[in-house]
């Protein structure tokens, strides 16, 4: 065992970096027989210094400003818990790794905006720069794509990462809850944020996203080139069709490596119920990785709170223990090395589609809707039709019927070209329902 601990300083003590510094303390000697050194919290910074958070801080030193934190000579590593996509997060981080000091984050937001020329500077001065905390929370997916799967050809990567979507379409599904009613459920409970805009809208996941797809394909990280689309259109109709067609609805961050490039994008999915991920209920998370010449790796696991978060933390302070300062590059491979990827345009995507409209209830309805799907040639896999009371009291009053359909795999462009058609020739009234179809 090394003689001399490995000295951390944590900058930011909310919910998380509480949990961290409890775990530090309470952990110490198994830490120090599985990391071969002891680790000890030595220097704080945090905004309010007399705030009671269950600790006792006073052996430790106290810093106002983060940056000081990070320069400092009393600590040989720098956790950053602070959050946010800039300052001071940033030159917090900056200012760590320029003195030589291995870093440990869980800002997803400042990593998909800054995440290269962090890297890069990580790189230049042979410091680590780990992140397992900013992506699934406990679940180890950044490890087990950068060392546990390095060898391997990755062909897709998806995953629920979002809790708070997670669960709003789960109380939908189970509860027959509508979207409105769902999300309130979830503000409630302190799952959901006063505005949850960033969460339902998909924004969160795609940040995420970025992070996976660069550790799994090598591409730059660029969160502006992953399409983006939330879950606020879902209805309860929608979960209802969905069950009965042996689908469950989740919010999936998606990236594929096609004939075209690396495909990246999140969206509303339907995926059959017997695939793993979509057992995965509440706010939990989940990662699929399909790998070439093995069957499909899936890690299961919750994805916030304050200790499944400091988990993660803990993980990589532990491999800067063992390991020293100089690891693997923080994305597997050194960020000169990473390739620039382009927002694929989803005109170009394929695969089935469900399809809800709502069809005026006269005659030829349907063999207009028909005549339009194959002048795209895109062909049914299942059509349902409802009528009287599973229609719904709006939709039969209105003399219309709602209308399911199924495609076998065809493309977004045939799609949205048809549907438009169908707009055209007025057999429809509102605005069609379309959610794509994940293959297990």
């Amino acid at each position: 065992m090394r003689t001399q601990p490995l000295k951390v300083g944590v900058a930011g003590l909310g919910t998380v970096g509480a949990a961290l510094v409890s775990q530090i303390a309470d952990q110490r000697d198994a830490l120090a027989a599985r990391c071969g050194r002891h680790i000890d919290v030595v220097a704080v910074c945090a905004r309010s210094r007399g705030k009671d958070r269950g600790l006792d801080l006073k052996k430790l030193k106290w810093f106002s400003d983060p940056v000081a934190l990070a320069r400092s000579p009393d600590i040989d590593m720098f956790v950053e818990l602070i959050g946010g996509a800039g300052n001071p997060a940033k030159v917090a981080i900056e200012a760590a790794l320029s003195s030589g000091k291995s870093v440990v984050t869980a800002n997803k937001a400042l990593l998909a905006r800054h995440g290269l020329a962090l890297a890069a500077l990580a790189e230049k001065n042979k410091v680590a720069l780990n992140f397992e905390a900013a992506v699934g929370g406990a679940i180890p997916i950044v490890k087990t794509l950068r060392e546990g799967l390095a060898g391997n050809s990755i062909q897709r990567i998806y995953g629920i990462l979002n809790g708070t979507c997670n669960y709003i379409l789960t109380r939908m599904e189970q509860d027959k809850m509508s979207f409105a009613d769902g999300l309130k459920e979830a503000q409630r409970l302190g799952y959901a944020e006063a505005d949850p805009g960033f969460d339902i809208e998909g924004h969160d996941t795609a940040q995420k996203l970025a992070l996976l797809a660069s550790l799994a394909f090598g591409t730059r990280v660029d969160q502006s080139a992953v399409y983006v689309e939330g879950i606020s259109s879902i209805a309860a109709a929608d979960l209802t069709a969905a069950d009965e067609l042996g689908y469950r609805v989740k919010l999936l961050g998606v990236a594929v490596r096609t004939q075209k490039g690396i495909e990246q994008r999140v969206h509303p999915t339907m995926v059959r119920k017997d695939a793993a991920i979509a057992q995965v209920m509440g706010v939990t998370n989940a990662v699929t990785v399909d790998v070439a010449g093995i069957d499909p790796i899936t890690l299961v696991g919750p994805g916030a709170g304050g200790a499944a978060t400091a988990s993660a933390v803990m993980s990589d302070i532990g491999d800067i223990a063992r390991h020293g300062g100089a690891q693997t590059a923080p994305f597997g491979r050194p960020t000169g090395g990473l390739t620039t990827v382009r927002k694929a345009p989803m005109q170009r995507h394929e695969g089935g589609y469900y399809i809800r409209l709502v069809a005026r209830d006269k005659p030829g309805t349907a063999a207009t809707i028909a005549k339009r799907l194959a002048q795209q040639e895109i062909s049914l896999e299942s059509i349902v039709q409802r009528h009287g009371k599973d229609a719904g009291a709006a939709e039969t009053s209105s003399g219309s019927v709602p209308v399911i359909l199924i495609t076998y795999a065809t493309s977004e462009d045939a799609v949205r070209k048809a549907l438009a058609a169908v707009g055209r020739d007025r057999v429809i009234s509102g605005r069609p329902q379309v959610i794509r179809i994940e293959k297990n």
